[in-house]
């Protein structure tokens, strides 16, 4: 499967995380995960996060640089002050940032990181067939552009 671009070859990566906002990296033909991504810029009214898909050059780089395998795409994973979280976890920090009364979700924190993640792998797992995918990843909204990482 060929995995389409939808941005500007040539975008400088590192001068893009210079402003260090927080990044949510995620499965770019994966219809949950896409839909995931609109909900947030949908309601991210401080522009606080920046986003790149698994499958393009930013998200390879970071699947590197924290020593992840290239080619799994199953976790949610978002990056805050170079410190990676996955999982159950990046998904309640998101929403501990979003604000607007999302940060109450945040409280299931307190459930054991196990518990969570199970939940959240047993979705993971079954994503595709229940919510279905692309061929190529999801094209964002021209006003949406430059809040993502390439």
């Amino acid at each position: 499967m060929r995995i389409g671009r939808r941005f500007r070859a040539g975008t400088s990566l590192s001068l893009r995380m210079s402003d260090r906002k927080t990044v949510i990296l995620f499965d770019g033909v994966c219809n949950l995960c896409s839909n995931s991504v609109q909900f947030v810029l949908k309601r991210d009214h401080t522009n606080s996060f920046q986003f790149g898909s698994l499958q393009g050059d930013y998200g390879q780089t970071m699947l590197k640089k924290y020593n992840l395998p290239a080619n799994e795409f199953n976790s949610f994973m978002l990056i805050e002050d170079d410190r990676l979280y996955t999982k159950s976890s990046g998904a309640l920090r998101m929403l501990k940032k979003l604000g607007s009364g999302w940060q109450l979700l945040y409280g299931f924190i307190i459930v054991p990181k196990f518990i969570r993640d199970a939940v959240y792998d047993f979705i993971a797992k079954n994503r595709y067939k229940w919510f279905g995918k692309k061929e190529a990843c999801w094209l964002p909204k021209p006003e949406w552009k430059e809040r993502f990482l390439e």
